[in-house]
């Protein structure tokens, strides 16, 4: 990142302040578009550089062709991944996310992913796409519940988590869909207490409306997690436990 483009995220974060709500949905897309001219790292194929870091041609290479992805939000989570070496991943909302963070995993020799996915048909996908990589995760389809949500204090519906491990060190959150509820996600905070200090929550299209009041709720609940919000092409809002 330029000397130049650090000096301008204080006084955009300042005028965001000061604009309100308005601007809590706005300002995400205005930064989207200046990424490329203030963060020129960034407006290299991303792509290009997933696959350089995770080996171009390997036999285990996710394919990222016909997929809805962030291509910058899969480069920070395999460099995540790959640095920190988490042992157990428990994501919600599968796909290409699902694929690299299982190659990572085997890279750096093995853990375990739990992911669930409201959708079978998503969900039959992703571990079809697993199976013809020679990658591992538990793929599960888990129907979504209001009930659960409401128990959590977070409006529209979650997954039944009873079953995922007591310790999860990376949470991944990529479902439900926003047009379910806007702030559906933040109900994964039902699990920060399972994150040991050290581990991570990851939070992708953290430009959105909806994400962002996510995010700055879970930031005024959850004083023990170092929040922030890094620049891919959706947003990604990492937190780390202290």
């Amino acid at each position: 990142m330029t000397s130049a483009a650090l000096s301008l995220v204080p006084p955009l974060l300042e005028r965001v302040g000061a604009v309100g709500l308005a601007g809590i949905v706005t300002w995400p897309f205005l930064l989207n578009g200046l990424l490329p001219r203030y963060f020129p790292e960034l407006d290299r194929k991303p792509e290009d550089r997933l696959r350089a870091l995770l080996g171009a041609g390997g036999p285990h290479l996710p394919t990222l062709s016909g997929w809805v992805a962030d291509a910058r939000m899969l480069l920070l989570l395999a460099r995540y991944t790959l640095s920190r070496s988490p042992r157990t991943v428990v994501e919600f909302g599968s796909g290409v996310s699902t694929l690299v963070a299982a190659e990572c995993l085997r890279r750096k020799g093995g853990g375990s992913i739990i992911t669930h996915d409201h959708h079978s048909s998503f969900a039959a996908e992703t571990a079809q796409r697993l199976r013809a990589l020679g990658l591992e995760a538990d793929v599960r389809s888990v129907p979504l519940c209001p009930l659960i949500a409401a128990r959590n204090g977070w409006g529209g519906a979650w997954y039944d988590t009873e079953e995922l491990p007591s310790r999860i060190d990376l949470l991944i959150v990529d479902g439900p869909p926003w047009f379910l509820h806007p702030m559906a996600r933040g109900n994964a905070a039902s699990l920060f207490s399972r994150i040991p200090r050290g581990g991570a929550v990851l939070l992708d299209d953290a430009y959105r409306p909806g994400e962002r009041l996510v995010g700055a709720r879970w930031r005024r609940e959850y004083p023990d997690f170092d929040f922030r919000l890094l620049p891919t092409r959706k947003g990604a809002l990492l937190g780390v436990r202290r």
